[in-house]
């Protein structure tokens, strides 16, 4: 009913990534895919990278990998762009990755910073492989770029690593400039900040924003998909509005803090709730352990998941039960669980946390999602 199939060039299908377990269907207009487009190409320009500059992508939409069998080489040779599979990611997809990168000699990388940091690792744990001389900037989205990720990237593509924020049904967000600020696309959304609880109010009654430097839940109004238009639409993602210009000497509005998905949030024995990077952080630093996905479910208990280097053993276990049990209380039960490798989920994206626990409390919106391990 919200549809409007006489816009120019029709109504296109489309939905999201899938990572709130169930992708929700929605249409575009072409309006609206040139001005994310345009959008996506002046962030570039920040960076030096220009329109018909080559760029690879390491994505995960299935429909742009079916687009990509169908149609790869006359994209390629219209747009400059590549496109590699984030759902595949073994050792030896991951060697020839490498391979068409050096070939191929891109200006920039696109991508899930979780996928890109598998790469780099592999690389440089095989030594197979050195940036490309061409490569001016690496831009990820699709998922929270916490620092380790923003270092491990930076060491070794030695390019600015910039961040960006959308989605599929709200469009081009945000995006970072050179001085580290995430600036919104004024010209064509409406960014809002309210409470995250918004859901819990009674029917009827107004949404609370919630003062600026606090942080809420992202709500975007598309201003340019007049084939459906998204109005207010709950992004479910946390962020907070910043409070100072920013010194590149762009007027656009800031951002100074994205967290991503409320399900990426943990609940405590204690009923608190503390971020996911607190588990995250304990095993980046743990020895042995390469790749990891930690899974809460709605008793609580932790499912942990790790791809491990040979070594690792008992008392490694025995020190990971232990830290997350100092992070959540003693109540919480943790199983671990060793793998050969960790898939991506539906959406081609590796998140890696994600929280039953948390969609269950009053506010915390189970559709915001939690994707099952």
């Amino acid at each position: 009913e919200l549809c409007c199939p006489e816009v120019p060039g029709g109504l296109i299908a489309s939905c999201t990534g899938g990572s709130t377990g169930e992708p929700v269907k929605f249409y575009l207009d072409r309006r609206r895919q040139a001005y994310d487009k345009a959008a996506r190409m002046r962030t570039h320009e920040w960076f030096g990278v220009h329109p018909g500059d080559k760029e690879i992508y390491l994505w995960g939409s299935p429909w742009e990998v079916r687009r990509q069998d169908r149609l790869r080489s006359l994209r390629d040779r219209l747009t400059n762009e590549r496109l590699l599979s984030a759902f595949d990611l073994s050792e030896e997809t991951m060697a020839r990755y490498l391979r068409v990168i050096d070939r191929y000699r891109p200006v920039s990388i696109f991508g899930y910073p979780s996928s890109l940091v598998l790469l780099c690792e592999f690389a440089s744990r095989q030594r197979l492989h050195r940036p490309p001389p061409s490569l001016r900037a690496v831009f990820v989205t699709g998922e929270v770029c916490d620092e380790h990720q923003r270092r491990t990237l930076e060491s070794y593509f030695q390019v600015p690593v910039a961040n960006g924020y959308g989605s599929r049904e709200a469009g081009f967000i945000a995006h970072e400039c050179p001085s580290g600020t995430m600036h919104v696309t004024d010209e064509n959304v409406i960014v809002e900040i309210v409470d995250p609880a918004a859901d819990s109010a009674p029917a009827g009654e107004p949404v609370v924003a919630v003062p600026r430097g606090r942080l809420g839940e992202i709500v975007v109004t598309h201003l340019d998909n007049y084939g459906m238009p998204m109005i207010r639409y709950r992004t479910g993602d946390l962020g907070r509005r910043a409070d100072t210009i920013c010194s590149c000497g762009r007027a656009l509005t800031a951002l100074d803090a994205i967290q991503g998905r409320k399900t990426d949030h943990l609940v405590a024995s204690d009923g608190s709730l503390t971020h996911g990077l607190s588990l995250i952080y304990v095993l980046r630093e743990m020895d042995r352990v390469r790749q990891f996905q930690i899974h809460q479910r709605a008793d609580l208990d932790l499912l942990i998941r790790i791809v491990a280097d040979p070594g690792f053993n008992g008392r490694h276990h025995e020190g990971l039960i232990r830290a997350t049990r100092e992070q959540l209380g003693p109540g919480v039960g943790v199983r671990i669980e060793q793998v050969d490798r960790i898939d991506a989920s539906a959406s081609g994206k590796h998140r890696c946390v994600t929280s039953d626990a948390f969609a269950a409390l009053p506010g915390g919106s189970a559709a915001s999602g939690a994707e099952q391990p």
